[in-house]
C-alpha cells in the first residue's frame, strides 16, 4: 500500500449518518468500525464510530470518527489531516518532521487496533494523524 494523505473529520455522535450521506454523494466503499468492535462493548458509546473510511472510484478517501467521551468537539476545528500507509520508515520520518516544534497529543505507538498511531499539531497549528499499518502482501 502506498501512503495516502486525506482529511479526517470528527463528529459529535453522528459520524455514521454523515459517512452514509457522503457515500450517497460520492459513491464508493464505506467501512465503519465502532468502539464496541474494539473491546469497548459495554461502554455507553459502544455503537458510536471509532473509525470510518470511505474510498471512492474517483480516488477520494475520507475518514471520520465520533469524538470519544471526555474529548472536546468544536465545530469548525473538528478535522485533522491523516497520513497513513505501511512504510514504517517513511511514515516515522513524516511524524518526526510534523511533530518537531509542535505539540504531541497522542504519542506514536502501537494502539488497540494493532497499528502504530500518533496525533500531533504542527508548529503552524494544523492537526495531523499518522497511522502505520502492517505491510500488506
Amino acid at each position: 500500500m502506498t501512503s495516502r494523505l486525506n482529511p479526517y473529520i470528527s463528529f459529535d455522535g453522528d459520524a455514521r449518518q454523515a459517512m452514509e450521506f457522503y457515500k450517497e454523494v460520492f459513491g464508493g466503499t464505506l467501512t465503519l468500525s465502532t468502539f464496541g468492535d474494539f473491546g469497548q462493548s459495554e461502554a455507553p458509546h459502544a455503537d458510536k464510530i471509532m473509525h470510518g473510511l470511505l474510498d471512492t472510484a474517483a480516488g477520494f478517501t475520507l475518514m471520520a470518527a465520533d469524538t470519544p467521551p471526555g474529548m472536546q468537539h468544536a465545530p469548525g476545528t473538528n478535522f485533522a489531516v491523516s497520513v497513513s500507509g505501511d512504510d514504517d520508515a517513511e511514515l516515522r520520518g513524516y511524524w518526526q518532521k510534523l511533530s518537531d516544534g509542535g505539540a504531541v497529543s497522542v504519542p506514536l505507538e502501537k494502539q488497540m487496533w494493532g497499528d502504530v498511531f500518533g496525533m500531533c499539531t504542527d508548529r503552524f497549528g494544523i492537526p495531523w494523524m499518522v497511522n502505520i499499518g502492517a505491510p500488506q502482501g
